[in-house]
């Protein structure tokens, strides 16, 4: 794409060399003459200071073939501009205007030479050098060269190749350009352009007024066409770094419009603005690019389009036509400032057909549809007719007359009084307290351009209409847009409305302000369009650029558990915290959800009745053992020691109550050692209970009685006492050198913490349990080698069958324990100690309640001693 710029900067720096040679030759020849003759179309009035000005007053010219056998002829300007020639008018208005002010200027009177550049960069650059050196053959200077310059000034052009071209010639000189349409942003470079100056924005900030709309309704997918020149490339150029910058969308599609007839291009161009999905086409370019791209446009019936215009096409009315309506309705443009100018219309009505200035001839000509010159047979005949000069402007409705809608000409008006309020600024200035060097002043008599250059820089005024004229450093003027919005009225008329305006504030950047309740939208649903390439990603998930397409084009991806996004369109998910979650849409974080072995569970609840029921049945058999206590069962099965065992029992079924609920650092230094304790003081029990048995099986047989001296109560006491001592010495040794502590487990479950007890050190459990097992197993062992004593001693069977439920029960336990997790460990080893303690509990006491409540004639001595019949089997 940059081919052709690249090829036209050539053609720049070609011209550049060769007419700064001539100028160069021009302005300091001995002769100050203007070398050769070159009859271009003007306007002139005659001042003390003169101001230049380049304005398109013909659209189109034809040049003559060059042989160079013979003087070459020049170029023929054909296709009368009506507001080009309304423009220069502007600025003759606008210089009478100063002339007749008392207060600016005094006492030095302007005058003006304006030039039609055709719309040809070389007749526009002959302009330029004319104004520069001197209007066409006059000798203009004295042979010392010195006094009042040819123009002090030019106003101009309105093209911004043409603009790039003269100016670099000019800035050489330091002759100062004011121009009132080139919007160029290259045209701000100081260094290239040193003396250029401009009242109407650079296109660089057009391009940002552009971004500013697309974000404002959200369009991040568009298209864009530009013409092929300077204009085009460059806006082009901005506005890929912009919208890349800012990050506010992706350009779908870059096609250049290209110049004159090429039916295949436009047809493949609009073939592509077809095809995309980019519902929002921006055009940098010209309205004749404009009127061929449409005729294609109508031709394939290309409509859903939003059309973005630049201030190029924004306003032009060859394009509000009602056929072209259903296409262009809705186009959002940027527009030059609109601006008032008082008096215009009257100064403009005064216009009369000069022969010397040819414009103004032609002028007449074209608004009353007449000639000057003599007709060509059949003229008459046809309908036309010979001017007099005498025709009444106000009698005809033309565009030409419409000061309603004054855009460029205000531009105009302000390039103008920039340049005669430098000029005022110089004038002004104290002998002795100037800028220049020594301290000394530009004067009337030794004007040079340079001088106006420094004043200009900071000139600053405000005009008629209350708009602040001034330029930066650059020479950019302070910038301001109208925003337009063409609205397709029902009966099919075309209105071109402001709907807001974006500005430069100082200090403050840019600024876009929109009525959007005013903006017609030419869609079904009056609404703006969507024109994204992938929808947005709501919060909760990221987006994932799509391979080889442009950032704009991506997937959403749900973020990953333990991620949230809360943002639309994020770039990335982020982590929760620790003790947080993702929420179910991953939109936010959630506290995680806690897990322990708590009350108000059903597996709690269910654990919390068992063991207050296990609880509640020792008490109970308790109760009936000391109701019954003089019976011969119970003080047969040795009372005491029973008593001890509900006893120990009912703790068991207790401690289980302290694994159930939120782990404390007290309750988990107290579960283990209370459970511990509380099973081997039962287990000590049932131990010293199945030595009695066998020692009195001993003593039975001759020469046996001494032994029992030996399993007397006090022995069997401390027995029990010593045997809990040794397991609270490991529980205490344990809790010491390292405490079980409560603990956040965030391993077992991403979206979980898990509250447990960390048991501290492994040795002190396996000991504690170990130890346990060490008595049950020693208790299960002695009651194994009792099961066959006499009838009258089988509570060693009863002993037997409750010792193996108990080691059976705790041998499942190990690997239950080991492959659980979290809340569930806990529970097996509740579900455990509840299991062995109603094992040992129904094993060992429930025969004995049977007999005592429903079997009362066995709980007799007889009975219990007795053989035969009962044969002593207390279950029978």
């Amino acid at each position: 794409m940059w081919a052709f710029l690249d090829n036209n900067l050539f053609l720049h720096m070609l011209l550049y060399f060769f007419f700064s040679t001539a100028v160069s030759s021009i302005l300091y020849s001995s002769y100050c003459q203007m070398q050769g003759q070159f009859n271009l179309n003007g306007m002139h009035k005659a001042g003390d200071v003169m101001l230049g000005g380049l304005f398109q007053i013909h659209f189109f010219s034809t040049y003559p073939d060059l042989s160079f056998t013979s003087e070459p002829q020049q170029p023929t300007c054909y296709g009368f501009d009506v507001l080009g020639f309304r423009k220069a008018q502007t600025m003759a208005f606008a210089i009478n205007e100063i002339n007749r002010n008392s207060n600016l200027l005094p006492n030095v009177t302007l005058g003006y030479s304006l030039y039609d550049n055709c719309n040809v960069l070389g007749i526009g650059f002959r302009a330029s050098l004319s104004l520069a050196s001197g209007q066409e053959e006059q000798v203009v200077l004295h042979e010392t060269c010195v006094g009042t310059p040819p123009v002090l000034g030019i106003v101009g052009d309105s093209s911004s190749t043409r603009c790039i071209a003269i100016s670099s010639v000019l800035g050489l000189y330091r002759v100062p350009m004011v121009s009132y349409f080139a919007t160029c942003s290259c045209l701000s470079d100081r260094k290239k352009f040193p003396s250029f100056f401009r009242t109407i924005p650079s296109d660089a900030f057009q391009v940002r007024a552009v971004i500013q709309i697309l974000k404002r309704f959200g369009w991040t997918w568009a298209g864009l066409l530009i013409s092929d020149d300077d204009y085009g490339l460059h806006a082009a150029r901005s506005f890929q770094s912009d919208l890349s910058q800012s990050g506010a969308g992706c350009l779908a599609y870059l096609e250049i419009l290209p110049w004159g007839e090429d039916p295949a291009e436009l047809r493949r161009i609009v073939d592509v603005m077809k095809k995309s999905t980019a519902r929002v086409v921006i055009v940098f370019a010209h309205e004749s690019h404009m009127i061929a791209l449409m005729e294609e446009v109508i031709r394939q019936n290309v409509t859903g389009l939003q059309w973005i215009a630049s201030e190029a096409w924004a306003s032009v009315t060859v394009l509000q036509m009602p056929d072209l309506m259903p296409y262009l309705g809705g186009t959002l443009g940027i527009a030059i400032r609109r601006g008032e100018i008082p008096g215009l219309r009257d100064f403009l009505l005064q216009i009369r057909p000069d022969l010397q200035h040819n414009s103004s001839h032609v002028f007449w000509e074209h608004t009353f549809e007449c000639s000057f010159s003599p007709p060509p047979a059949g003229w008459l005949e046809a309908g036309g007719a010979l001017c007099t000069g005498q025709e009444d402007l106000e009698k005809v409705e033309i565009e030409f007359l419409d000061v309603s809608n004054l855009r460029p000409e205000y531009n105009v008006y302000k390039a103008v009084y920039s340049l005669a309020y430098a000029l005022h600024d110089m004038l002004q200035c104290e002998s002795g307290r100037g800028p220049f060097s020594n301290h000394s002043c530009g004067s009337l008599q030794r004007l040079e351009p340079w001088q106006l250059v420094h004043y200009l820089e900071k000139v600053s005024f405000t005009t008629s209409f209350g708009d602040q004229v001034s330029f930066d450093e650059n020479g950019d003027v302070l910038p301001i847009y109208d925003i337009m919005n063409w609205l397709w009225l029902p009966d099919g008329g075309i209105e071109v409305q402001t709907v807001g305006e974006v500005k430069k504030l100082p200090f403050k950047g840019e600024q876009l302000t929109l009525d959007e309740d005013k903006i017609f939208w030419n869609f079904e649903s009056k609404e703006p369009p969507q024109s994204v390439c992938s929808k947005t990603c709501p919060p909760g998930t990221r987006m994932a650029r799509k391979k080889g397409e442009p950032v704009c084009c991506f997937d959403c991806i749900p973020c990953s558990d333990g991620k949230i996004s809360n943002e639309t369109d994020s770039m990335e998910c982020i982590s929760c915290p620790e003790d947080f979650w993702s929420s179910p849409q991953h939109d936010h974080c959630v506290p995680k959800e806690t897990e322990f072995l708590s009350y108000p569970e059903s597996l709690g609840i269910c654990l919390t009745i068992a063991s207050l029921l296990g609880t509640i049945i020792c008490a109970i058999v308790l109760g009936i053992f000391i109701y019954h206590h003089n019976t011969p069962i119970v003080r047969a099965n040795n009372s005491e020691l029973s008593f001890q065992l509900l006893l120990s029992l009912k703790l068991c079924f207790l401690c289980s109550l302290l694994f159930i609920g939120r782990p404390r650092l007290w309750t988990c230094q107290l579960r283990h050692a209370v459970f511990g304790i509380s099973f081997v003081l039962c287990v000590s029990c049932i131990l010293v209970k199945t030595m009695v048995v066998l020692a009195v099986f001993k003593a039975s047989k001759p020469g046996g009685r001494p032994r029992l001296k030996w399993f007397g109560t006090v022995q069997q006491r401390g027995t029990v006492l010593g045997l809990t001592c040794v397991q609270a010495t490991i529980c205490t040794a344990w809790i010491v050198s390292a405490s079980p502590t409560p603990h956040k487990n965030t391993q077992y479950y991403n979206d979980k913490i898990v509250y447990e007890c960390v048991v501290g050190s492994t040795v002190g459990f396996s000991v504690l349990l170990g130890y346990i097992g060490l008595l049950a197993v020693l208790s299960f062992l002695l009651a194994f080698l009792a099961r066959n004593l006499p009838d009258s001693f089988n509570e060693a069977k009863f002993i037997t069958f409750s010792m193996l439920i108990f080691c059976a029960v705790w041998v499942a336990f190990f690997p239950a324990y080991i492959s659980s997790s979290g809340k569930y460990t806990d529970a097996v080893e509740v579900f455990a100690i509840l299991a062995s303690s109603f094992g040992l509990l129904f094993a060992l006491f429930g025969p004995k309640c049977y007999i005592i409540l429903i079997r009362p004639e066995r709980n007799t001595k007889k009975a219990i001693m007795g053989r035969g019949n009962t044969k002593g089997n207390l279950v029978k």
